[in-house]
């Protein structure tokens, strides 16, 4: 008995533990969205990408930061989430349709204007996050929407990207409702 213990003792005391790198990555050519699996870069507006434990180096990327939002809250997501980045479409490129490609910002302390005209890189509506409060205010007021933080976004705003019932598919959105504790349908 006492060896046993010995044993797992010691072999608990050569394992390392090794921290898991959830540095955000940079957008590159090679990049898929993880629900589309289409190029982000060939797509416009603010995009997100998630870390999860277990999967090291290997971050999904989403092409909406809306998208990125809704993955956190599918029931069937299972892996703990380590860190969650949002393009800050403060720091943007040239305009829009290049949001860039390194200019992430950790998705629980961004800005996110909601309810604007804003459409993502799939053409749906956008939740456009940003650093800077005054810059997310800025946007607002142009656009149009409010600012709030990652978990004040209401599903309802999510499931309107999806506009199930622009397309006549009222059971699809009674389905999503039911996934996202929504009522009625």
């Amino acid at each position: 008995m006492k060896r046993a213990l010995l044993f797992v003792l010691a072999l608990a005391a050569c394992q390392e533990e090794v921290a898991q790198n959830t540095a955000p990555l940079p957008l590159k050519p090679e990049t898929l969205g993880y629900f589309c699996q289409m190029n982000l870069l060939e797509h416009e507006g603010p995009k997100g990408q998630i870390h999860l434990e277990g999967l090291p180096g290997a971050p999904l990327f989403f092409s909406q930061a809306s998208d990125t939002v809704a993955y956190l809250r599918l029931p069937e997501q299972s892996h703990r989430v380590l860190a969650i980045y949002v393009s800050d479409m403060g720091a943007a490129g040239a305009s829009w349709a290049e949001p860039g490609a390194d200019n992430w910002i950790d998705a629980t302390t961004a800005h996110f204007v909601v309810q604007s005209d804003a459409e993502g890189g799939m053409g749906a509506p956008e939740v456009v996050p940003f650093a800077d409060p005054a810059a997310a205010a800025a946007f607002a007021a142009q656009h149009g929407g409010s600012v709030v933080g990652l978990e004040a976004i209401a599903d309802a705003t999510l499931l309107a990207a999806e506009s199930p019932e622009a397309e006549g598919d009222a059971d699809y959105a009674r389905r999503l409702k039911s996934l996202s504790g929504a009522t009625g349908g």
